[in-house]
């Protein structure tokens, strides 16, 4: 299933979390790298994930904001545009 970067937040340990979301923002794909393997791995526009790995978002608010970031990230980007 088609997903897009929504969301990317740096915490104080050195870690940065990427929150990828389905178009409609109502499940999410979370992956978790240091700050140094950064410069090792691409951060895409999109990725495609398997539904099973896929977990539902619960909150209306942040589906609401998850769907229109995803909708912007569409609209701006190939998935597989880096950014």
């Amino acid at each position: 299933m088609q997903c897009w970067l929504v969301e990317r937040t740096f915490d104080d340990k050195g870690m940065v979390r990427l929150v990828y979301a389905t178009p409609d923002g109502s499940r999410r794909l979370l992956r978790e790298r240091s700050a140094a393997q950064l410069g090792q791995y691409d951060v895409t526009a999109g990725t495609d994930a398997d539904e099973d790995r896929l977990e539902p978002v619960e909150d209306a608010d942040r589906r609401d904001r998850y769907a229109a970031e995803a909708e912007r990230m569409a609209d701006r980007h190939d998935p597989g545009d880096t950014v």
